[in-house]
């Protein structure tokens, strides 16, 4: 029996993190997310005065639709893009496009070229959002992964916050056309910062083919699952998902037989828990899906005025984003594999909670308790992600595969959202003429399906410890 005392676990500090050797990448990892979370919301914000300008209002809800089919094909190229073009030219297309979709937006004099801006700005979202995922695994140490991964997941909470904070003053203002053009100077100002901080790393010697048939099913599936929200309950909405669910499944049977793929090859192969990483990642995503219908709940049952129904639905997000700050700091093994099993139960008891207090005219203790319970909520995504993350990064000693690895977290918190949010859409149109009834149904809905995922983060969380303990280690 091996005797040896088990090397000292060092983890990395956040002020290692954030000073001036790591520190500047992370500005520009964290700040790519930032623009893309924040846009989403600042976009929703903006539309009513949007479409009293420039008309359109019959594709109010096409304006999400594009950006994030478009964030969901780049998305899946991000490892490709790394591979081919280097960091830096890699962030400077993603910066690119996402400025030049600014300008077409606020340039915009209809509604259809408001939609091409959009797009164009969601294929530099997508790819924003994936590398930040995907440098965090080649251009900080491992130490710092865990830590990164918390500062750029926590910018999708900051951008719930800042996004309609900085809409609502704009829309305001009637200004919406200065917004995109803030934005696209935002985003000229990050590649003159991409290009003195971002380190130039290697092209890969082996040209990647480009996955085209994951291309289309996944940009189809999401495509599919969107649209259903903008019909009314019926055969349609079925069948929009129905076609979605069943586009993802062709999605999985191409990736395990393909050597073209988007996620990494160890994802499907015998005895590899990557898949598990992936599926508790995906079910923690479920609690993103529920955000857009918060301030509705707010406003309509909790008589709240828009302000603050517009925190109420940020309180998931802080949640997340504050407890995963805490969570990153564990690296020993118990304490890693509690927290990624611990995650979806939490979720699923915030959730569960929240359906439970919903009740005609509530009182203010009542109202209190949804902010608390949504908190709770939002810190089981926070307590797993990080090490679900890691673990991920782990997965691989190839490069290629690493970043494939990375990128596909965001690629399936993106694609677990857009169905998470369809599937709302249905629940909340199911309750009827009562909120109330609607709410109890999506949340405790969705907090038992939370439930049930916790037997994806148990077989996750049984290589989460030992990846994260390896990577401390290492380090």
């Amino acid at each position: 029996m091996n005797t040896t005392p088990p090397a000292p676990t060092v983890a990395g500090t956040w002020r290692e993190l954030l000073g001036p050797r790591s520190g500047p990448v992370a500005l520009v990892l964290a700040g790519g997310v930032l623009l893309e979370a924040s846009t989403v919301y600042l976009t929703t914000s903006l539309l009513p005065t949007i479409v009293a300008d420039i008309g359109g209002e019959q594709f109010y809800a096409w304006t999400m639709t594009t950006f994030l089919v478009a964030s969901v094909v780049t998305s899946m190229l991000v490892s490709r893009t790394l591979a081919t073009r280097g960091s830096v030219a890699a962030y400077l297309t993603a910066f690119g496009l996402f400025g030049l979709g600014s300008v077409v937006c606020a340039l915009a004099p209809s509604m259809p070229l408001l939609l091409l801006g959009r797009t164009v700005q969601g294929l530099g979202g997508g790819l924003l959002a994936g590398l930040g995922y995907a440098l965090i695994q080649r251009a900080l140490p491992e130490r710092l992964w865990a830590k990164g991964v918390a500062l750029v997941s926590a910018m999708w909470g900051v951008g719930n916050i800042v996004g309609p904070a900085v809409g609502g003053l704009f829309a305001q203002l009637d200004a919406w056309r200065l917004a995109f053009g803030a934005l696209a100077l935002v985003a000229a100002l990050d590649m003159v910062l991409v290009v003195r901080v971002i380190p130039r790393l290697e092209r890969s010697a082996q040209r990647q083919p480009l996955p085209v048939r994951s291309l289309v099913l996944l940009g189809a599936a999401v495509a599919s699952v969107s649209v259903a929200g903008i019909f009314d309950v019926g055969g349609l909405v079925v069948a929009a998902l129905v076609l979605g669910a069943v586009l993802v499944m062709g999605f999985v049977r191409h990736e395990r037989r393909s050597s073209t793929s988007v996620l990494p090859a160890a994802t499907f192969a015998p005895g590899s828990r990557l898949v598990w990483v992936y599926l508790a990642v995906a079910v923690l995503a479920l609690g993103v899906g529920t955000e857009a219908f918060i301030p509705l709940v707010g406003q309509e049952t909790g008589s709240m005025t828009p302000f603050l129904a517009g925190f109420l639905g940020a309180a998931l997000s802080l949640g997340w984003s504050v407890v995963q700050v805490v969570s990153a700091g564990a690296t020993r093994p118990p304490l890693v594999r509690a927290a990624t099993v611990a995650g979806p139960a939490v979720l699923a008891t915030g959730l569960l909670a929240f359906a439970a207090l919903q009740v005609e005219g509530p009182s203010g203790l009542v109202v209190t308790g949804w902010f608390v319970v949504l908190f709770v909520a939002g810190s089981g995504i926070g307590l797993a992600f990080p090490h679900l993350s890691v673990a991920a990064f782990s997965s691989t000693t190839d490069g290629d595969e690493g970043s494939k690895a990375a990128a596909g977290i965001n690629t399936v918190l993106l694609i677990a959202s857009a169905f998470s949010a369809a599937l709302a859409g249905v629940l909340v149109t199911l309750g009827g003429d009562s909120l109330v009834t609607s709410a109890r149904l999506l949340f405790g809905v969705f907090g038992v399906v939370a439930l049930v995922g916790t037997l994806a983060s148990v077989r996750a969380a049984r290589v989460a410890g030992v990846r994260e303990s390896a990577v401390a280690k290492r380090s």
